[in-house]
């Protein structure tokens, strides 16, 4: 290579460096956003803990609970109502998402507690960012931008209201691996007529050399339960302020003591003006331990009455 072509190589790599250095979008080893300096914007947004008017393309956000049992109850009337048991540990906003921020408004609400020792590094360091206790479980709602609450709101039971309905969502009992009789409710083959050793044999699987294969997603046996379900538009039939319990009509995804996630339903919805907005806040000076429990509204008329 010639001194002059040298010379020319010098010179442009000269140049290509002082154009990175002279780059508006700077990032050292920090945790600052990669932007320039003139796109810098401090913006904040003021969140109030108020109430507020409902919409009907209002969102609320939901509340961790945790399964306690079933039993059952007896309404006025004398008819028996299958119960589920939803308790709500201490649920308080953990973090607040913002469009300016993170792109989407959303809550992220935390409930029970844990001890510092069982948990990461991260999640420690994300609670003492927020400044809010130590939780056990959290869960992120999308919310609407009128729906927003402060950090460290608590939600408690009567953020619902009894009659309403709401879709839970936990995780299934795990119950191994199961034959398709079972998982998937097949009927099985004859118990006599020559067949052996088949009488819980889902049968055929497919077809002959056309398409010659087994179409994806065939019902098979495999491990059943332990998957995410959403059990919809659960009704509520009563609520205890002082125990923070909910008391819901049928059965509801997991085993005793698992966590499940309650929103407002998005097929019957409640009616907007009887649900608190954006979540219900405590009066000053309410003695929460003297509320009695609060029961849906089974109208005046007896079910049980024969039509005149």
């Amino acid at each position: 290579m010639s001194a002059a072509s040298r010379g020319i190589l010098s010179r442009f790599r000269l140049l290509s460096f002082s154009c990175r250095l002279e780059a508006p979008y700077q990032r050292s080893f920090c945790a600052l956003p990669l932007v320039g300096d003139s796109e810098i914007e401090t913006s904040s947004r003021l969140i109030e803990a108020k109430p507020g008017v409902m919409t009907p393309s209002s969102r609320r956000t939901g509340a961790i609970g945790v399964k306690c049992g079933m039993t059952a109850l007896w309404d006025k009337w004398g008819a028996r109502i299958p119960i589920t048991v939803i308790w709500l540990d201490d649920n308080i906003v953990s973090q607040v998402k913002t469009v300016e921020k993170e792109g989407i408004f959303s809550l992220q609400v935390g409930a029970g507690q844990k001890k510092e020792k069982h948990l990461t590094k991260p999640e420690v360091g994300h609670f003492r960012a927020q400044g809010v206790p130590l939780k056990r479980k959290l869960k992120e709602f999308p919310v609407t931008e009128d729906a927003l609450l402060p950090v460290g709101t608590q939600i408690t039971i009567r953020h619902f209201i009894p009659g309403q309905y709401v879709d839970v969502t936990g995780i299934t009992r795990g119950k191994g691996f199961q034959g398709g009789m079972k998982r998937w409710g097949f009927k099985g083959m004859p118990a006599s007529h020559g067949a052996s050793l088949s009488h819980r044999s889902i049968g055929s699987t497919g077809q002959r050399d056309a398409p010659g294969k087994v179409f994806k997603g065939k019902k098979m046996p495999g491990r059943m339960g332990g998957k995410q379900c959403t059990v919809k538009n659960v009704w509520i039939y009563k609520i205890d302020p002082v125990r923070n319990l909910m008391w819901v009509k049928g059965q509801v995804p997991g085993a005793e003591g698992n966590f499940v996630f309650i929103k407002d339903a998005v097929y019957k919805k409640p009616d907007i003006s009887l649900l608190p907005f954006p979540t219900h806040f405590i009066p000053e000076g309410e003695d929460t331990s003297e509320l009695e429990p609060l029961t849906a509204d089974l109208g005046e008329v007896d079910p049980f009455m024969a039509a005149d």
